[in-house]
């Protein structure tokens, strides 16, 4: 900090000054900045042409405080130096004195800037006794009045502000009085100098404090110089600092120019001050500064940014009545904020006019538009605009390259994302990682995997695969439960020396739990924890999943409080999987208590949570308190949804109680929701049990009109309906229905049809469909066996129930005492006793323990002219 001596002048420490003056910190040549719009003789021009910042103060327009009557230089002491000046001579020798002797050699060559330079530099090295910044300011003030050497003035500052930390305050005082001290004509460019070199080293509050003490010295901040610190407070997020310095500046009467304005309304932006901003404008356009082109320009798109599209407008058609044209900047702009609001109508009027002013169109303006054809979807319309665009001779850059790769990727069209990826390398366009990583996730949501490994190695062979291009493969091989090859790829990942990241690992967290193998999963925390990275909500969320479906819900839980000792905060997701997995494992009873204290965690339960309680209920058979449930979220005022109707409707059925599902059916209907293809099979379903096909077929037809087509589910529920009514005919039908749909037919369906025509004695039919069932890939169960071996001793075919019986050996399908019971008693009504006791020893080699009806069949012979097997109930 500075002291005060007892002559009241400022002091500087000497080791201070020492560092400040070292030779190696100032420069032996001038150099002006190389920012835009900086360099001197611009500014010059443009203040002196303006009539504000002239070239020298006259006495009459002194504004330095303590300079009461300035005196000019001397305009014949102005004069260049002579050229044959000695300057490789020392001035002073040895001839070192005292701070007066100093002060006195800097005045007799203020007509001489580079003789004082020389001076000052011969001095910084042997002078140790120097107590007095008034050296330091009277040089800046010498040098500064000379256009050539401006710069080394400029760079000795730079270096100050870089070196040294006095107040800012307490240095502008102290060149204001040196000006006053030594009679120097008032020169505002030194502390404008200042201002500038403080904002440029980043130390904003000392620019602020620079600037505050200018306006005190009642010295007129450079407008230039005032724009670049509220540029800069802005873009340290120093937002109402800004605003409140430009209020203060218009409180002083320094109005600044369009350029201020623009600066201050972008603040305002930032705040949400939009009316602020407005009000900014109107008292800028009062006081009566005529905005010419550029700032209307300038105003425009500022009124852009933050989206006042009706001053914009107004602006505009102003600018058209003075003849203006906008700027190619301004309409882009302009165009950009209509397609924020929405507007496209006025964004394309926009760019009408624009190539109507004679405005080539640009590709920011043909980007925006496309993002905004992306963004509502018509993709189509953004490719077709790019064309044109291509067409027009404009070319594309790497930005409207990847917004229309990314568009086509995310709706599937990927024949077209890849030709626009081809299109962009023949025009020797680097693609970068995110247009491969975009491509990947395209090809592999069509579950196209050959094109998405040949594009994958191509970016590993390029060099632009990232640890994102990796674990985009990484998710999907998990995903689909494909654990070996993600493990191969993460092998291939650790070779190329790619560090995997938290997301990689909850990818083969993920895979792990879906194949099973959550010990597995679990051991991969261990690594995260080793590799120096920390577990997050989504990996916690994922293994706690894991375990439940597993059925393992104690181990799931203990892995939810230690999520919480460890302080990771639990997500809305986290608290759904763990109601969820309670209900899975049958436990739905539990959640009660279980969101009691989860609220306390400040978890609020949604739809979904309520959802998965009551489907929890169903799937346990207690419809009833899925009903409760059910009417305390109505009470909680969460409405219900498709979800919960078609659970509710489920349950009904399944506890054959189809006036309530018909009930819930009609309310879902009331409340405006169409039934989905669950709710219509949980209906359809419900009405086969009942052997009420006159309803379902109603209910099947109705699906078909508005425009569902049945599952497999569905159509198992009708074939299954109209086989306990013994139609087979219909049930056929159905079949053949599902053939020509190509809806796959499983086994469940091959079954049921098997058994009804085995049970008309249409063997061939039935021989058929078996046929069919093989050629399809269907294998046949332990049900399907059964019956087949059922159907066929009843029908007299012993010696081919036979066979399939052997079958189940080679299919390794273990008989049942059902199986058995079965062929004994085709054997004993064929009377073969001999191979009937064979199949009873073999069933007990086997550990099969007989049941009442094997005993009745050896021993009462209750097989005789009866059918004691039934396989309705496998």
């Amino acid at each position: 900090m500075w002291k005060r001596s007892s002559t009241n002048m400022s002091l500087i420490s000497q080791h201070k000054l020492h560092i400040f003056l070292r030779i190696s910190n100032l420069c032996s040549k001038a150099r002006l900045p190389s920012e835009p719009h900086m360099d001197l003789k611009t500014i010059n021009s443009t203040f002196i042409s303006s009539g504000n910042f002239p070239e020298q103060m006259t006495p009459k327009s002194n504004h330095m405080e303590g300079v009461s009557s300035a005196i000019d230089y001397d305009q014949s002491s102005c004069s260049e130096e002579p050229p044959d000046a000695d300057f490789t001579k020392p001035i002073m020798g040895d001839f070192l004195s005292t701070s007066k002797h100093v002060m006195d050699t800097l005045l007799s060559c203020k007509n001489q800037p580079t003789t004082a330079l020389k001076f000052f530099r011969e001095i910084e090295c042997k002078w140790v006794s120097i107590k007095s910044i008034d050296a330091f300011c009277l040089l800046l003030h010498i040098l500064t009045f000379y256009s050539e050497t401006r710069g080394v003035a400029w760079d000795l500052l730079s270096n100050y502000v870089e070196n040294l930390c006095p107040a800012p305050s307490v240095f502008v005082q102290e060149l204001v009085k040196c000006a006053g001290r030594y009679k120097l004509a008032a020169n505002p460019r030194v502390v404008n100098y200042l201002l500038y070199s403080y904002v440029k080293a980043n130390k904003i509050k000392d620019a602020v404090d620079c600037f505050r003490t200018m306006l005190d010295q009642n010295i007129n901040p450079w407008v230039q110089f005032m724009n670049n610190l509220l540029k800069a407070m802005v873009k340290r997020n120093m937002i109402d600092e800004a605003i409140d310095l430009y209020d203060e500046m218009i409180q002083r009467e320094i109005y600044g120019d369009c350029f201020t304005l623009d600066e201050v309304m972008s603040a305002c932006l930032i705040r949400g001050y939009s009316e602020k901003a407005e009000k900014y404008l109107r008292e800028f356009r009062a006081r009566g500064p005529k905005i010419d082109a550029l700032g209307f320009d300038i105003v425009v798109q500022a009124a852009c940014k933050w989206l006042n599209l009706k001053l914009a407008y107004s602006l505009l058609r102003e600018m058209k009545d003075m003849g203006w044209v906008p700027s190619e900047g301004t309409y882009t702009r302009a165009i950009g904020a209509c397609l924020k609001q929405g507007n496209v109508t006025e964004a394309l009027r926009l760019k009408d006019e624009m190539a109507s002013s004679n405005i080539p169109l640009n590709i920011g303006v043909t980007k925006c538009l496309m993002k905004w054809y992306c963004i509502q979807g018509n993709v189509t319309s953004a490719i077709k605009l790019f064309n044109e665009t291509v067409e027009a001779g404009l070319a594309p850059n790497k930005g409207t390259f990847s917004l229309l790769i990314n568009w086509c990727s995310k709706i599937g069209n990927m024949e077209k994302a890849y030709a626009i990826f081809s299109q962009m390398k023949l025009m020797d366009i680097q693609p970068t990682s995110f247009i491969y990583n975009c491509l990947l996730k395209g090809f592999l949501k069509q579950e196209l995997q050959e094109d998405a490994n040949r594009l994958f190695d191509e970016s590993v062979e390029h060099g632009i695969a990232n640890v994102v291009t990796y674990n985009v493969l990484l998710s999907w091989l998990c995903d689909q439960g494909k654990i070996d090859e993600a493990s191969n790829l993460w092998d291939k990942m650790m070779v190329k020396g790619i560090v995997p990241s938290v997301v990689s690992y909850n990818s083969m967290i993920l895979g792990h739990c879906r194949k099973g193998h959550v010990d597995d999963a679990l051991r991969l925390i261990n690594e995260i924890l080793k590799a120096g990275l920390k577990p997050n909500a989504y990996t916690y969320t994922i293994l706690i999943d894991g375990f439940f479906r597993k059925g393992d819900s104690k181990h799931a839980l203990n892995l939810f409080d230690q999520m919480m000792a460890e302080e990771i905060a639990p997500t809305d997701f986290t608290f759904n999987m763990v109601i969820n997995g309670l209900c899975k494992v049958g436990r739905t009873s539990e959640t009660k208590d279980m969101l009691n204290k989860f609220a306390e965690k400040g978890f609020v339960p949604t739809i979904r949570t309520y959802n998965c309680i009551i489907d929890g209920f169903v799937k346990e058979g207690s419809v009833n308190m899925a009903l409760s449930v059910y009417k305390k979220m109505s009470e909680d005022g969460i409405p219900p949804n498709v979800i919960t109707y078609t659970s509710l409707i489920n349950g009904f059925c399944k506890s054959n109680d189809i006036g309530l599902a018909l009930k819930m059916h009609d309310e879902m209907r009331n409340k405006g929701f169409e039934l989905d293809i669950t709710a219509y099979g949980a209906l359809i379903d419900g009405f086969c049990k009942q052997q009420d096909m006159e309803n379902a077929c109603r209910l099947f037809s109705e699906l078909l009109e508005v425009g569902l087509s049945p599952n497999t589910i569905i159509y198992s529920s009708m074939i299954n309906g109209f086989r306990n009514l013994k139609n087979m005919e219909e049930a056929l039908d159905l079949h053949k229905k599902m053939i020509n749909g190509k809806i796959p037919c499983d086994i469940q369906i091959y079954t049921t049809l098997i058994d009804g025509l085995l049970e008309e004695g249409k063997l061939a039919l039935a021989s058929n469909l078996y046929s069919e069932m093989l050629s399809k890939g269907v294998v046949p169960d332990i049900i399907m066996c059964t019956v087949l071996i059922n159907g066929l001793s009843r029908r007299g075919q012993v010696s081919n129930a036979l066979k399939i019986r052997k079958e189940m050996d080679t299919s390794n399908i273990t008989p049942t005492v059902l199986v058995y019971n079965t062929l004994i008693a085709g054997h004993f009504r064929e009377g073969n006793v001999q191979e009937a006791i064979r199949l009873h020893d073999e069933m007990l080699d086997r550990g099969l323990v007989p049941d009442d009806t094997s005993y009745d069949i050896l021993v009462n012979g209750k097989f005789k002219g009866s059918n004691p097997l039934d396989c309705s109930s496998i």
